[in-house]
């Protein structure tokens, strides 16, 4: 909110310099965002009177003027404004001003051959907005002349650009912030109290109809007639355009005034087009919700298709404003308007929300009202804005109608209880200069009562330190609810920087949780592996089992939560192929959601995608490329388990129906499933234009770091490296196919014992020879002894084990 200290100063006794206040807002939690010093704007410009205008000799558009500042000698000025006249007051930038909105310096020169001394100013070269093209006019009569034109402008002031918190709506207005620079400052406050305003007849045909007092606890109508439209006296279009306002009309005007000044947004209304609305001559104003499908033009001319979230003002039950954000564009005040119907009233702050967003319009009434208004100000602010339309529009009041649900009075505000004790708990020692202290008493009196708070002791606690009841005053309701409320108030003015620093005693050097040291881990073997990390959104589209789905969507396409990692990286591999940037090697680490039976669930997984040519050079291939096998993208996941010390077991699997039925493996580790790793189904590849060599794989990140949180392998073990030689021995059978490879090396290294060190596969055969239902298979066992060279006699007994443990388990039939 923009705050002009002129105004400010008006409200509130000042004692600082701007800089100061807005260094002492900004530690008080109101952070001022921009200085804007309007008296540099016009520093050297001065009320001048053009005695004489006359052609210029050498251009048609230029004038050459004489112009009286006071000083004994008319100066000569060239002027370009087509508005420009004899015997009118203008302002004159005398030679050596600077002006900083235009950043030009005045210096004597001659334009087209005749000298200039001077400047005849514009608004906008003041830095002052205005609709007129041309210099500026003053209206006032018998000016002073040489006189400084920064208090005729309004350009004598400082404006604050403040920012309060979100909590803070009491200060949203200028009486809200001239408590705050009150109780900070200690500065006498000035706050206008409007008398009563007298209503002439009280008697009309304008009747009130509330259908939800929930989202309108109040709602005052008052009738005026006799209203003459005119543009504002200059004090109240120079405080509007302080505050970032367009002046448009003296009733206009006045609605926005009140709205800055004590945070109350009102409406005005012209009450001939309202009856045009209602077709009746008897009004009945309303305040219902829509119904789904009514429309209503809104006074930024865009006409809106309305929901039953949006809350409406009507009139004979047709839609004319939307309560709380914006008037209807068909009955608002216009130059021709002699009556209103001035709404001032208290909207409920969710429904205010809703609406706003529902139309996907914000505007200075609904930023006000969702964060709450004052309801115990609404009379004050209506009567303010009445008692001005009085005098700067001659209206006369007529009528008033009040619909009012609000609570008793007597609890619009609160008694909290507050102990100095825990006051002190909370905040610490105080820095006293050379020593330390602590907050007494009286200074929790001083601040709180500063406040707008009353404090009435309740005696002492246990420790014997004081405790009080404090009431809450009503401008501070929603804000103030708990002591612990209280005790940041204290703190916030008492002034954050004089409570003593405290740090830790002894600092540490920091650590990473395990699991995020495993996971960093993690992604540099996958890296190391050529693979690349990808990241996608949560949000997928809906339609698969399973899947969570969103109540309030930004977009249809993203309004399901994603329950596998699967989807996404098959969909990132088509895209890079698409583009013409081959096939895709990556893996993502990320979130993955599901709906059961017993509720909502959510875990973190592991997945990968790999199909591309991993070797770097194409030389000497002749340019072709060769895509992975399925071995090759299985041997990638050992890999990477082989540097985690993981024994992870590989089962066949035909569950996920993307996967191709025959080449699709479970993942397990000590009897706990830990993911999925396969080949893409050929028709899933067809439908999305996919090579043959595509393989995935996604992995329970759970499991994957429960099992590497195991001490074993988290502390290694030292084991020396054999000097002795190895004996090998090859073994060859037949199996039958249904028999995997793993089930077989179990049962060897079973039997091997101790003494075997290693079982390679080095060859599979099916074909010629083989008997049918079978295949062809021969391991290298490599035995070993960490202290001796073995002996014929001490492998062969061994190897024999193997084989007749081969035979008595499978049936195979042994070729060696």
């Amino acid at each position: 909110m923009r705050i002009s200290l002129n105004w400010l100063r008006e409200l509130v006794e000042i004692k600082l310099s701007p800089e100061e206040l807005a260094e002492t807002l900004t530690m008080a939690g109101f952070e001022v965002e921009d200085i804007e010093d309007r008296r540099t704007w016009a520093n050297g410009v001065v009320v001048g009177k053009v005695l004489e205008r006359q052609p210029h000799p050498n251009a048609d558009k230029l004038s050459v003027c004489q112009v009286d500042i006071g000083a004994g000698e008319t100066l000569n000025i060239v002027c370009g404004a087509a508005n420009v006249k004899a015997d009118i007051y203008v302002p004159i930038a005398t030679t050596g001003t600077y002006l900083p909105n235009i950043d030009l310096k005045i210096k004597p020169a001659k334009l087209r051959g005749v000298p200039s001394q001077g400047m005849i100013c514009s608004l906008k070269e003041l830095g002052l907005p205005t609709d007129v093209d041309g210099i500026h006019i003053f209206t006032q009569e018998n000016l002073p002349l040489g006189s400084d034109v920064r208090p005729l402008l309004g350009l004598d002031d400082v404006i604050l650009d403040l920012t309060a918190t979100a909590n803070r709506a009491d200060a949203l207005s200028m009486v809200g912030v001239a408590r705050e620079v009150a109780a900070l400052t200690s500065g006498k406050l000035s706050i206008p109290e409007p008398g009563e305003v007298s209503i002439s007849k009280n008697t009309g045909n304008l009747t009130l109809k509330i259908a939800d007092t929930q989202a309108c606890p109040a709602y005052i109508g008052t009738v005026i007639e006799q209203v003459k439209i005119a543009p504002s006296p200059e004090w109240l279009q120079q405080r509007l355009r302080a505050a970032g306002v367009r002046p448009i009309s003296n009733v206009v005007d006045i609605t926005n005034y009140v709205l800055l000044e004590w945070g109350q947004p009102l409406h005005a209304f012209d009450r001939d087009r309202l009856k045009s609305v209602a077709s009746s001559e008897n009004l009945t104003i309303g305040v219902r919700f829509a119904n789904n499908g009514e429309s209503l033009k809104t006074l930024d001319g865009q006409t809106r298709t309305l929901s039953n979230q949006n809350l409406l003002i009507t009139a004979n039950d047709r839609p004319v404003a939307l309560a709380g954000v914006m008037g209807g564009e068909e009955t608002e005040v216009h130059e021709g308007t002699q009556s209103l119907v001035l709404e001032a009233a208290l909207f409920d702050s969710v429904a205010i929300r809703r609406s706003s967003r529902s139309a996907g319009l914000r505007s200075e009434a609904s930023g006000r009202y969702e964060r709450g208004v004052n309801r115990a100000e609404l009379e004050i602010a209506n009567r303010r804005a009445l008692s001005l339309i009085s005098e700067l529009a001659s209206g006369i009041l007529v009528q008033q109608e009040i619909a009012d649900t609000r609570p008793d009075p007597a609890t619009w505000s609160r008694s909290i209880a507050l102990r100095l004790d825990r006051v002190n708990q909370i905040l610490g020692p105080i820095d006293l200069g050379e020593d330390t202290g602590e907050l007494q008493g009286q200074d929790v009196e001083r601040i709180l009562t500063a406040l707008g708070c009353q404090l009435t002791s309740s005696g002492e606690d246990s420790n014997h330190q004081p405790t009080w009841s404090v009431s809450v005053p009503p401008y501070r309701y929603r804000d103030l609810e708990r002591e612990i409320d209280l005790i940041e108030e204290i703190a916030r003015l008492y002034g954050y920087n004089r409570f003593c620093d405290t740090l830790p005693e002894k600092s540490e050097g920091g650590y990473l949780p395990l699991d995020e040291e495993l996971i960093r881990k993690l992604r540099a073997f996958l890296r190391a592996e050529g693979l690349t990390e990808l990241i996608h959104y949560s949000l997928v589209k809906p339609g698969e089992d399973r899947q969570i789905v969103l109540s309030n969507p930004l977009f249809a396409e993203y309004s399901a939560l994603r329950n596998d990692l699967l989807s996404g990286l098959i969909d990132a591999f088509q895209y890079n192929l698409e583009q013409g940037n081959g096939s895709l090697n990556g893996f993502e680490i990320g979130q993955i959601f599901w709906r059961e039976e017993d509720g909502l669930q959510e875990t973190e997984a592991l997945a990968g995608i790999m199909g591309g040519d991993r070797t770097v050079g194409k030389w000497s291939k002749s340019g072709r490329e060769e895509p992975i096998t399925w071995f090759e993208a299985k041997g990638t996941l050992e890999s990477i388990f082989r540097q985690l010390a993981l024994q992870v077991e590989f089962q066949p699997d035909c569950r996920d129906h993307r996967l191709h039925p025959g080449r699709t493996a479970s993942l397990w580790i000590r009897g706990n499933r830990l993911g999925i790793f396969g080949q893409l189904h050929p028709q899933l590849r067809r439908e999305k234009g996919l090579p043959d060599s595509v393989y995935v794989f996604q992995l329970d990140l759970d499991v994957l770091l429960e099992s590497l949180g195991q001490d074993e392998i988290l502390v290694p073990t030292f084991q020396p490296y054999s000097t002795y030689p190895a004996s090998d021995r090859d073994i060859a059978f037949f199996a039958p196919v249904k028999i995997s490879v793993s089930e077989i090396e179990k049962v060897i290294t079973k039997a091997g014992k101790d003494l075997l060190e290693s079982v390679e596969l080095f060859d599979e055969y099916r074909g010629e020879n083989v008997p049918q239902g079978q295949r062809s298979l021969a391991f290298r066992l490599v035995y070993r002894a960490s202290d001796r060279t073995l002996t014929e006699a001490e492998v062969e007994p061994v190897h024999n084990k193997v084989r007749e443990a081969l035979v008595e388990k499978f049936g195979v039939n042994l070729r060696s």
